[in-house]
């Protein structure tokens, strides 16, 4: 069959057969204006808790100044190439070495995106002998990299830690005869739901098993331990994390990544990694622009300490009210409730229509087909008034739901005219 009439005849898959009906509302909504608490969305002004902006960077007047300064000094097309040929500078540098000796590492290489940096780090480390061992709630990156891994694969439950020490001697035994190396990989923070990785624990299995760590801290970096290191700070065992992956689109509010470890190590990856020797350097501007950044999650605790605070105020305050937000530790924050899809579409139409609060919501197949879970992000940049309204339309909208307003199969309208 000819590979687009195939395309067409598909329903669009998992996410693409919902287009007709989602697109512009509940898939590829457009949040118009500068990146605030309150933005726009469908042409009303909405309280938005859907950004991973944890410490207020994306909008913050310094940032806007060094990124403004950055682009009229460099452009946005310098350095031209890649990293190897002629894409590389002495800025580069000096962000790779602040980053080092920020996470306490020998070395570190930046990334483009924070994706590709994964899936290319899981490429480069392991050959057709390895053992790969990891979470069952690991993210896409994660995923995907280990696809293009040509060796055994081990997934274990998620934070369970005696299938995860199962999963390791498993791969014992099989590097026994392959000759090869275990590769555990596992995250910090887990985007969807909040829970911590289980690092402590896992880490206590080195004196049973003899494996390397590499950890996601995509959404810890920045925001977990006193000083921001991340989730491995946060545990006391930075010295113990072999290998350790912070994005730059969360707490940083950027675009790329880095990985930081051994000097030698780094330095293999830096002439390995496909995504970065065939792809152009990071820009200029986004360069100088992180710099300001990291700066300003060294010197300024505050901008943290104002995150935690909301953070806590809304976690403490679902509990309070009855929710379920699940293991949630991090910032991260899920809302679980019971219900089908056309009940959490028409749920999410009330809630963003009526109460003018705008968060993601996920539904089966990524949770159970009679679960509606809802994800909200906690920023620095929220007050606790907002926390305080985020709780009652939340109280409002469950009442609704549990006296069976949402019921049906059809999408209505519930927006209050």
């Amino acid at each position: 069959m000819d590979i687009f009439e195939r395309i067409r005849k598909d329903e669009g898959g998992p996410l693409g057969q919902y287009r007709k009906q989602a697109e512009g509302y509940h898939l590829f909504p457009k949040l118009e204006g500068p990146i605030e608490p309150y933005m726009v969305f469908n042409g009303k002004k909405v309280l938005a808790w859907t950004f991973n902006n944890y410490l207020g960077l994306a909008n913050h007047p310094e940032v806007r100044k060094a990124d403004a300064a950055a682009a009229e000094k460099w452009g946005l097309g310098y350095p031209m190439g890649a990293r190897m040929m002629s894409g590389h500078t002495s800025l580069h540098e000096k962000l790779e070495a602040e980053l080092a000796a920020f996470e306490k590492k020998e070395d570190a290489y930046l990334f483009n995106y924070g994706y590709q940096g994964m899936v290319s780090t899981i490429d480069a480390l392991l050959n057709r002998r390895d053992v790969a061992v990891y979470d069952s709630e690991a993210h896409a990156c994660i995923v995907d990299g280990l696809r293009l891994h040509m060796g055994q694969r081990i997934v274990y439950p998620h934070n369970n830690l005696e299938k995860c020490d199962k999963a390791l001697e498993r791969a014992t035994r099989l590097t026994e005869k392959t000759g090869g190396g275990i590769l555990l990989i596992t995250e910090g923070v887990y985007g969807m739901t909040g829970a911590l990785g289980f690092l402590d624990k896992i880490v206590s299995l080195k004196k049973k098993y003899d494996f390397r760590i590499l950890i996601d801290d995509a959404h810890g970096f920045g925001v977990m331990g006193p000083n921001g290191r991340g989730t491995s700070e946060h545990f006391g065992i930075m010295d113990e994390i072999d290998l350790y992956f912070g994005a730059f689109a969360k707490s940083m509010a950027g675009i790329g990544g880095f990985v930081s470890g051994p000097a030698e190590i780094i330095n293999y990856l830096r002439y390995n990694l496909r995504s970065q020797i065939f792809a152009k350097s990071l820009p200029m501007a986004m360069v100088e622009g992180l710099l300001k950044r990291l700066d300003m999650i060294r010197t300024m605790p505050e901008l943290r300490e104002k995150l935690w605070t909301i953070t806590k105020a809304l976690q403490d305050g679902l509990r309070k009210s009855g929710f379920d937000i699940g293991p949630a530790e991090a910032c991260v924050t899920p809302v679980f409730m019971k219900g089908g899809l056309a009940q959490a579409t028409n749920l999410l139409i009330d809630l963003r229509e009526n109460h003018r609060v705008f968060c993601s919501v996920v539904t089966y197949p990524a949770v159970a087909r009679d679960i509606i879970m809802f994800r909200l992000i906690p920023t620095a940049s929220h007050s606790l008034e907002h926390v305080e309204y985020t709780i009652n339309a939340f109280t409002e909208v469950q009442k609704k739901l549990k006296e069976g307003a949402y019921e049906g199969t059809e999408l209505r309208n519930m927006a209050i005219t």
